[in-house]
């Protein structure tokens, strides 16, 4: 025993001491993707190593999360989920067991997301939108970018705070989903930043409110969800990195300093500020501790509003 955790303790000392596969669970090009690519270049100048991303989408990240949950434990595979990760452990049947096959490392980004409906809906606030949907039951519907996203669960969570009977129109991706929503086929969408800050802009979407407990700084103009009403109504998406549980402890505390290190760069920084991303780099307990929370919170709204995901 004794010599094995000397091996251990050798093998982390030298990490990583060889390229790193990088899972990302989602499709090239996505959010998740874009900001996985801006973080591994970075990642890879500070380890000296090279980070190989590797895509392996389906099933809302659970087929990737799975690969990773099956590899060696040895620091070299690696997963970069988002909030999918969460919520499919209170949505779906998974082949893994969220907490005890995973090392949660580091949160890496957060970014919030933003009710958003067409540029020339009748709403211009939030309580505009819940009136309505309260003089007429059952009319009004929100858009997602597919069943168990984090788009579906703020506007479920929308639905059990408000007491709302909103219907729910599931995309295969957020480009449908703005598309609709901007020619006014669906009411609202809780649009990712990185996807929808260019069509406020440009004015062919109007921001309603923002789903951080603090404004945006890129739009100082427009309320959180709370300031519109909505108490404690705090929804954002996030990105993180997680290893195969018994990767040694060692292994674990470097690539969160690694991970830490690298979103402290001002050039990380600004290429993901581009995206509406704001990078976090917390401690690996901490992590922990939200990725559990954030399950036990959506486990709560699945169950209030009985959402299941095949």
């Amino acid at each position: 025993m004794a010599m094995l955790g000397s091996v251990a303790t050798a093998a982390a000392a030298d990490y990583p001491a060889q390229p790193i596969t990088l899972v990302v669970p989602y499709s090239a090009g996505g959010g998740a993707d874009n900001a996985a690519r801006i973080i591994a270049q970075g990642l890879g100048e500070v380890s000296g190593q090279s980070i190989v991303i590797e895509n392996k989408g389906g099933a809302s990240g659970s087929i990737g999360a799975a690969f990773v949950a099956r590899a060696a434990p040895d620091g070299y595979t690696v997963l970069y989920d988002a909030s999918a990760f969460s919520i499919n452990a209170a949505t779906r049947k998974l082949p893994y067991d969220f907490k005890k096959d995973f090392i949660p490392v580091s949160q890496a980004v957060s970014v919030p997301n933003i009710m958003v409906v067409a540029a020339n809906s009748p709403f211009q606030t939030v309580q505009d939108f819940i009136n309505a949907a309260k003089q007429h039951p059952g009319k009004h519907t929100f858009a997602s970018y597919g069943p168990g996203s984090l788009a579906q669960m703020a506007g479920e969570l929308l639905k059990k705070d408000a007491s709302l009977d909103l219907v729910h129109i599931p995309y295969k991706g957020g480009a449908p989903a703005l598309v609709d929503v901007m020619s006014g086929q669906v009411d609202v969408y809780f649009a990712n930043a990185a996807s929808s800050l260019n069509y406020i802009a440009g004015k062919k979407l109007r921001a309603l409110a923002v789903t951080s407990d603090k404004r945006m700084a890129e739009l100082p103009d427009v309320p959180t969800m709370a300031e519109s009403g909505i108490k404690g109504f705090n929804v954002v998406e996030w990105n993180g990195f997680f290893l195969p549980a018994g990767t040694p402890e060692a292994v674990v505390n470097r690539l969160q300093t690694l991970v830490q290190t690298t979103l402290a760069r001002p050039d990380v920084k600004e290429k993901l500020a581009k995206l509406g991303l704001t990078p976090v780099g917390s401690t690996s307990a901490e992590f922990a501790s939200f990725v559990d929370s954030e399950e036990k919170r959506w486990a709560e709204v699945a169950k209030a509003n009985n959402i299941t995901v095949n």
